[in-house]
């Protein structure tokens, strides 16, 4: 009989590509995740990963294990939905990915709420990216999602995946004390060009709103600087090396030498919680996404810092 830890094991080097992630986000080590594969192969008497450069690849037979493997978790997702519902309260292992800024600025107060209201709940929080993050619910892979989405930009949900807004994160531009904004108490998108940019890599939600807003004003974006890290970005804007369009959400104090300036109109970004459709009955997914809309008024404004005084329009 086939091990179904074994299958959730092989399961998830699919949906992440290496052994090294799976283990991550099954919360073991790469070490027992390669040892529940090897068992896996021996029980079948079938090859299941194969090396390919520094990774692996699924073979035709593993491929077949996963999608018999998908099956069983979804059966088994119904079987615990069943159970935590006829108990009526929030309960069992809750597996959450959340973005960098919603994993710092918003997680932590809403999972130790959780924690001291519902101890029977072992909620485990992973750090995506949105645009990684919402494939991961729809396979299984992870519970409960928090992704965000830009006002020019809408976040599709996928068949089978159920969202609800938690709230809406601002935006605000960034520059050295004594650039020509520093001040001002509003500056129009198509102010923008000619700015040297700093933000983060390609592939991120942030980079690709900034590229079709500087686009759609007619600017061509001169980007200098890339990192991943707010912090990062923020540091390098210290240092008069450019300007950044960086949410306030998880942004932290800024430090002397960065000036808050204020788009017209301000950069909206959403945030959502999303879930399984088979998973939605379950107490502790409503329970989770209930907190994390009671938490964000208080987070929204705890991250909305004082206006510059204004030294000309």
């Amino acid at each position: 009989m086939l091990d179904l830890q074994r299958l959730r094991a092989l399961h998830a080097v699919s949906v992440h590509g290496t052994v090294g992630a799976a283990a991550a986000a099954l919360g073991f080590t790469p070490s027992a995740v390669s040892q529940q594969i090897a068992k896996l192969e021996r029980e079948t008497r079938t090859v299941l990963l194969e090396r390919e450069g520094r990774g692996v690849r699924l073979t035709d037979e593993a491929w077949q294990l996963v999608e018999a493997a998908v099956e069983l978790l979804a059966i088994v997702e119904r079987a615990e939905t069943r159970l935590e519902e006829r108990r009526g309260v929030p309960s069992g292992r809750l597996t959450i990915a959340a973005f960098a800024s919603a994993a710092r600025g918003l997680l932590p107060s809403v999972l130790a709420d959780l924690a001291v209201r519902h101890p029977g709940l072992d909620a485990r929080l992973t750090e995506v990216d949105p645009h990684l993050s919402v494939d991961l619910v729809a396979k299984g892979a992870v519970d409960l999602v928090v992704a965000h989405d830009w006002d020019i930009a809408p976040l599709p949900a996928p068949a089978g995946v159920e969202q609800a807004p938690v709230g809406e994160d601002l935006c605000d531009l960034l520059v050295p004390e004594g650039h020509r904004f520093a001040g001002r108490t509003a500056v129009r998108r198509d102010e923008l060009g000619g700015e040297r940019w700093i933000c983060q890599p390609p592939g991120r939600v942030c980079h690709d709103w900034l590229m079709r807003t500087l686009r759609g004003a007619g600017h061509e974006p001169d980007i200098v600087h890339q990192a991943d890290e707010n912090p990062t970005l923020v540091a390098l804007v210290a240092a008069g090396l450019g300007v950044a369009l960086i949410p306030r959400l998880g942004r932290g104090p800024l430090p002397a030498g960065v000036v808050e300036v204020p788009l017209d109109p301000m950069p909206v970004r959403r945030l959502y919680a999303l879930w399984r459709t088979g998973a939605a009955r379950r107490p502790a997914i409503a329970e989770t996404v209930r907190t994390l809309r009671a938490h964000w008024p208080t987070v929204a404004a705890r991250t909305s810092p004082p206006r510059q005084a204004a030294a000309h329009a």
